[in-house]
């Protein structure tokens, strides 16, 4: 039965993103199959082998260890601000980001995260039937973030055209960036993070070539890379990185209040006036997708509330949403929903992506605005692909 609703599930994807194509007869068959053959395997091996337990276990204890060493550097300034047991989210969860964000200023200045998503971007571009461009973009995004990655594509920013500009924004969203990878680590299974990481990659890739198809040239693919380390000391790009990652943090703490105190005042009102709360609401309008991504009927609204609130606030706060209702749910759901929950799609990255390429590059940030709400509707159907190849799966 899960086979037969995850096909029904790839033809809803594949028709909903056929309905936003810009150009429905230059779609390349071939390529998409291909990508999704990959990511079948790639969860299998991932999720199913102990080959794939071995290389999340590497990850998660790798991640499991920088939190340590953030730890050393969170408790020597604010050691005795928690209640003993206690576990602030804050100091547990966001402010490692500050140490992380330092770690890939460390290796972006050394020059080794730029030659490892350049080639690996390469590599990528063998297999999905795009440029070297929008390869290098995907792997940078899932490392330096959606809103940094434009930094390192800067000396041709002007260039790109309007439809390669929407695959390279689209990838951005549809990833998340390493700085946060720990974080998610310690709200939802390292397994679904890495997962997710992996094949939103090439989710990206397929969606993005059913709405917005289009032919490179290699006249057209030069890829130039802006490293930018030559220009700042290390130690003036240490404190550049560390404080990026503080402002990153705070950034994310005060969404958090906002959007968590938002939701909660909205579900009351709602309950005391419809005697449902918004979050059901939302639930009931998203649980068809949660049931084509292969939930169990009599869970999908509740996964729909979650989906439905990563969507309008942001991932976090979904997490967070998710825990609280893992009780009542199957391993399966919090598997498949996890998956969903790991990437930028929301409504605030619209404004994130939007600014960091106006900061730019004033007439492309234009450009990525009007095809603002077209954008995210591409990373949601990301989204809800990688979810669909989960569900075959576990």
């Amino acid at each position: 039965m899960k086979f037969l609703i995850a096909i029904l599930g790839l033809l809803i994807v594949f028709g909903l993103a056929l309905l936003g194509s810009s150009d429905r007869k230059k779609v390349k068959i071939k390529p998409i199959i291909f990508m999704v053959i990959i990511q079948l395997i790639l969860t299998y091996l991932l999720l199913n082998t102990k080959f794939g337990l071995v290389i999340i276990n590497s990850i998660a204890d790798g991640f499991g260890k920088l939190l340590e060493w953030a730890n050393e550097g969170i408790s020597f300034v604010f050691g005795g601000i928690a209640n003993e047991g206690a576990a602030p989210f804050f100091l547990n969860v966001l402010l490692p980001i500050v140490f992380i964000s330092a770690l890939i200023g460390i290796l972006q200045h050394f020059k080794i995260l730029p030659f490892i998503m350049k080639w690996i971007g390469l590599l990528l571009s063998k297999v999905n039937g795009m440029g070297k461009l929008e390869s290098y973009n995907a792997v940078a995004s899932a490392i330096v973030g959606q809103s940094e990655v434009f930094i390192t594509l800067k000396k041709q920013l002007g260039a790109i055209p309007p439809a390669r500009m929407y695959t390279l924004c689209a990838s951005a969203m549809s990833t998340v960036s390493m700085s946060i990878v720990g974080a998610y680590m310690t709200m939802i299974e390292p397994k679904y993070v890495v997962t997710a990481i992996v094949i939103n990659m090439f989710g990206g890739f397929i969606i993005a070539s059913i709405i917005n198809p289009y032919t490179v040239t290699d006249d057209d693919d030069i890829l130039v890379v802006e490293e930018g380390a030559e220009k700042q000391s290390f130690f003036e790009m240490l404190g550049e990185y560390i404080m990026d990652g503080f402002k990153v943090a705070m950034t994310v703490a005060a969404m958090l209040i906002g959007f968590v105190a938002l939701i909660a005042g909205i579900n009351s009102l709602f309950d005391m006036i419809l005697g449902i709360s918004f979050q059901e609401i939302l639930g009931y309008i998203f649980a068809p997708f949660a049931f084509i991504m292969g939930v169990p009927i009599s869970e999908t609204v509740t996964a729909g509330g979650i989906m439905a609130t990563k969507l309008v606030t942001n991932e976090f706060v979904a997490m967070l949403s998710l825990g609280d209702a893992a009780k009542t749910l199957s391993d399966r759901t919090i598997g498949i929903v996890s998956v969903f929950l790991v990437s930028f799609a929301n409504f605030s990255s619209i404004g994130i992506i939007a600014g960091a390429v106006k900061g730019l590059h004033e007439k492309q940030g234009n450009v990525v605005a009007r095809f603002g709400l077209k954008l995210l509707y591409g990373a949601t159907l990301v989204s809800i692909l990688s979810a669909i190849i989960v569900s075959v799966i576990i």
